[in-house]
């Protein structure tokens, strides 16, 4: 299976909070990014989101308490079992696909430098999907689409129905979005 396999909404609903677990359980979304959370609460946080049959990807750079290595990936992969991760750093994309765990490459599209920078990453370390931030660059997400043959997810700064919109006619698989008024966006 591969993300695009996953995708029913186009939004994804990112969660920042706990509190917007529940919102998200309720919405239309059926793919989640966990940008919250630490190691004492995430068991409760992913079984509370898998019960409703949703698609959870773990953030990595936001968990409090996990470590960028190997072994924090295995124990994810084994204790938690999400659907895959999330993160900007490429040796933690290898380590996931090591452990059959889907992996989206999150890169900051700054600059051309950057724009480079992470299509090289993306072309290293294969990631099943590309989260680029900010979501508001119609002409980039283009272009990237073109360069790279994946997946491409686009975040950040979006604030309108017409965001997403715009984010998806230029080609990006799905929208995600830390705005619950957008998870129900029927997409």
């Amino acid at each position: 299976m591969n993300i695009v396999d996953l995708v029913n909404s186009q939004v994804i609903a990112s969660i920042k909070n706990e509190q917007d677990i529940d919102k998200a359980i309720a919405c239309n979304a059926n793919i989640v990014f966990l940008l919250t959370g630490d190691l004492l609460n995430m068991t409760e946080y992913l079984d509370k989101l898998k019960k409703a049959n949703k698609h959870v990807f773990i953030h990595l750079d936001f968990i409090e308490g996990l470590s960028n290595t190997k072994s924090a990936i295995k124990y994810i992969a084994q204790s938690w079992q999400p659907t895959g991760i999330i993160t900007t750093k490429g040796a933690l994309i290898k380590y996931a696909k090591e452990e059959n765990l889907m992996a989206i490459q999150r890169i900051f599209l700054i600059d051309n430098s950057a724009v480079k920078k992470g299509i090289d990453m993306c072309r290293t370390f294969k990631p099943d999907a590309i989260e680029v931030l900010p979501g508001l660059m119609p002409s980039i997400i283009d272009q990237l689409t073109k360069q790279v043959d994946l997946p491409i997810i686009a975040g950040g700064l979006i604030h309108s129905k017409d965001d997403i919109l715009q984010g998806l006619e230029a080609g990006a698989l799905a929208i995600s979005s830390g705005d619950s008024s957008h998870w129900n966006f029927d997409l």
